[in-house]
């Protein structure tokens, strides 16, 4: 077993996780992620009275573990990015797999269930405000997973090249890489009531989703390119921030993911829905009754 010394693996005086500060004992199998960390209260909300084992939060972490009808479940913040949501995957999968008092690799593996409940831009016409849209695919816009060995080994390759040559992507930027999401939790959650389809976490929100302001960004006509985008009868339905990392360090180290956003803005028809709280909670509620 793989033995991590304290510059690998950075363990709090009280023996919790560096970023989160959680502790091991309060990390459950099933986990809600969200960005916001004001989200994770209202999460907490549906849980069963009384159920509550931890309330913790640092910096942009926010957990809270309780139970749900029984279920035991942790909801974590990321905040915003896929480079906060490697440190909350490899900090939960550290908190599972690495016994924190001898800092070895645990022999037998916990296989954790993740869904991370978001917002995010619709791409196509027929996708209106307040859809509740699973990602079957992730396509990431910000390298993340190209620092992790193997990357090509889950990636989807022909997706990628196929995209990058569409959009004549720019060659200084990172490869985008496509990687899936467990289909059997896809199942579970969307049923036959979610939209599916294959959204871009971007690394940004203002040029990495194609927004000009007042600095004209690489490729203008990236929005119209990405929509008119095909393969293998497969199109790019949303934009969100998180979702590509989550899926792709899952896959990396055996866990069950997937994210599922509600679209609160419709970027063909340049509309938008501020007042989208209601339906996130509805959407919140409804992946509680099904996880």
């Amino acid at each position: 077993m793989k033995h991590f010394p304290a510059s690998q693996l950075i363990i709090n005086g009280d023996g919790s996780a560096f970023h989160l500060h959680l502790k091991p004992e309060f990390l459950a199998d099933k986990i809600i992620l969200v960005g916001d960390q004001d989200r994770v209260n209202i999460v907490a909300s549906f849980f069963d009275e009384g159920s509550i084992e931890c309330d913790v939060q640092s910096r942009e972490f926010h957990t809270i573990t309780g139970k749900y009808k029984g279920k035991r479940i942790s909801c974590i913040s990321t905040g915003i990015g896929t480079d906060n949501c490697d440190i909350v995957m490899n900090e939960i999968d550290s908190l599972a797999n690495i016994d924190y008092n001898t800092r070895e690799e645990k022999a037998e593996k916990r296989h954790l269930e993740i869904i991370r409940i978001g917002t995010c831009g619709g791409m196509q016409e027929d996708i209106p405000l307040g859809t509740f849209l699973v990602s079957q695919k992730s396509i990431g816009f910000d390298g993340v997973l190209a620092f992790y060995h193997d990357r090509d080994k889950i990636a989807d390759l022909g997706f990628e090249k196929a995209l990058v040559d569409f959009i004549g992507y720019p060659k200084k930027a990172a490869v985008p890489y496509v990687v899936a999401a467990n289909p059997e939790l896809v199942d579970r959650i969307a049923k036959d009531d979610m939209m599916r389809g294959c959204t871009i976490a971007a690394n940004g929100f203002y040029g990495p989703q194609g927004r000009n302001l007042r600095v004209d960004i690489a490729v203008p006509d990236i929005n119209e390119k990405i929509t008119a985008f095909r393969y293998e009868g497969q199109r790019i339905t949303n934009y969100e921030m998180e979702g590509s990392c989550i899926a792709g360090l899952a896959l990396h180290m055996g866990h069950k993911a997937m994210t599922v956003c509600c679209v609160i803005a419709q970027r063909k028809v340049e509309a938008a829905n501020t007042d989208y709280k209601p339906r996130v909670k509805e959407l919140i509620k409804t992946v509680l009754e099904r996880f």
